[in-house]
């Protein structure tokens, strides 16, 4: 093969992975370094900058020309499952196990590859995900029966967004909005419910709790651009989903108005256990991972919070968080070098039990309205530590144990 058509080959390879592993919801510093270490492999010499939203690939041919590649994408979604195949492809290619040519096919078969759950189970995970996080709040059965039916409602909506271009540019706000209106109906059948909390329960899905926490990753590894971009984004998917839960309450309150809440008795403290059980288990599904690797997901689940649990006594419960974050990465990167795979497969699963969105859009409406919606004092400075910790704990999980790979 002339080595302009085999710097071809290379460079569509490396560009179809980068845009693979966007796809897939990889951030940019663990996206970067794992195209800089395949294009160190393939010998060219490259260089990248991923953002949420742009790919910018830079290459240069053995006659020192440099080739670039710019191309405007849309912020990606979690696919666990397609990120295992795509690492395990690309040591397949390492490994001589499969050529440049097959690798380039394969790569856009995982690509295409549709959700291995099917809308069936995933528009069960969406209710159980919403009772779930009602169930782990410690409120109330009656909240917790509301929650998971106003999930499924939530999940018609995307399942709507993904045929509509309409929906889906105003998904967020409208859920909330429908979630809202249901609710303050709700509560004149059954006082006993916390409405500001079922409808928290019920978008729970679309609190951006995890993206706010990878932003403040990137810009800890100085990807500023991107953390900059990514917390932003996060930000005001927080404010529609709020201006959404305000104007559904609002409209429901003109049409039908809104019981006086009963105070219902607490749900034991056993039920957490139970919630995050649930909770790991519908993100399996929420985010595809592959049945071969949704006990590891599920486990990293009950580490994160049974750390936090343990070190909470002792540190508080902002920085517990730093204890369940340390506990996971450690889990997550043990998990790579064992099973010789990215170790975010079980941490995002993991973090995602740990990462307080919900008080953020706690703290936002405290700001707003001047009510409280759960018993929390100092919600923001809470909010920021429990930030910071979780951070901090898989910065020192890194240094001490060390993922197989950059994934």
């Amino acid at each position: 093969m002339p080595q302009s058509a085999e710097f071809k080959q290379k460079r569509r390879f490396i560009i179809s992975l980068g845009k693979a592993l966007h796809k897939f919801g990889t951030n940019s510093f663990r996206s970067e370094a794992h195209l800089q270490n395949v294009a160190n492999f393939l010998g060219v010499k490259a260089s990248f900058i991923i953002t949420p939203t742009s790919l910018t690939f830079v290459l240069i041919d053995d006659e020192h020309r440099e080739h670039n590649y710019i191309v405007r994408v849309k912020p990606g979604d979690l696919d666990l499952g397609s990120l295992a195949r795509t690492d395990e492809l690309v040591d397949e290619l390492s490994s001589g196990q499969r050529s440049l040519a097959e690798a380039t096919e394969r790569i856009e078969e995982i690509y295409n590859k549709p959700n291995p759950y099917g809308k069936t189970i995933t528009f069960l995970a969406f209710g159980a995900s919403s009772g779930a996080f009602a169930m782990l709040m410690h409120t109330s059965w009656n909240d917790v029966l509301w929650s998971g039916l106003l999930g499924l409602v939530v999940a018609l909506f995307v399942f709507w967004s993904e045929r509509s271009q309409r929906i889906s540019e105003s998904l967020e706000p409208l859920s909330a909005l429908v979630c809202a209106l249901i609710a303050s109906a709700v509560t004149n059948y059954d006082p006993h419910i916390n409405m500001a909390l079922v409808i928290l329960s019920a978008i729970i899905v679309f609190i951006p709790g995890l993206s706010l926490t990878l932003g403040l990753s990137e810009l800890a590894a100085r990807h500023l651009v991107s953390g900059t971009a990514r917390i932003m984004d996060a930000i005001m998917v927080l404010f529609k989903l709020y201006f959404g839960a305000v104007l559904g309450i609002a409209i429901g309150n003109l049409i039908w108005g809104t019981a006086e809440f009963i105070q219902p008795s607490a749900m034991p403290n056993w039920t957490s256990w139970v919630a995050v059980t649930i909770l790991s288990m519908t993100l399996v599904i929420m985010f595809q991972v592959r049945k071969k690797d949704a006990p590891w997901g599920i486990i990293s689940g009950y580490i994160a919070y049974g750390a936090t649990l343990l070190a909470t006594p002792y540190l508080g419960y902002a920085l517990g968080a730093f204890a369940g974050a340390f506990a996971l990465g450690v889990y997550s990167n043990l998990f790579s070098r064992v099973m010789n795979l990215p170790s975010s497969i079980v941490m995002l699963l993991g973090l995602v039990v740990l990462v307080p969105g919900s008080k953020v859009y706690i703290g936002l409406n405290s700001a707003v309205s001047g009510q409280n919606m759960l018993n929390t004092p100092d919600t923001a400075s809470q909010t920021f530590l429990i930030f910071m910790s979780l951070v901090a704990g898989l910065i020192f999980a890194n240094v001490a144990v060390r993922s197989r790979n950059t994934l």
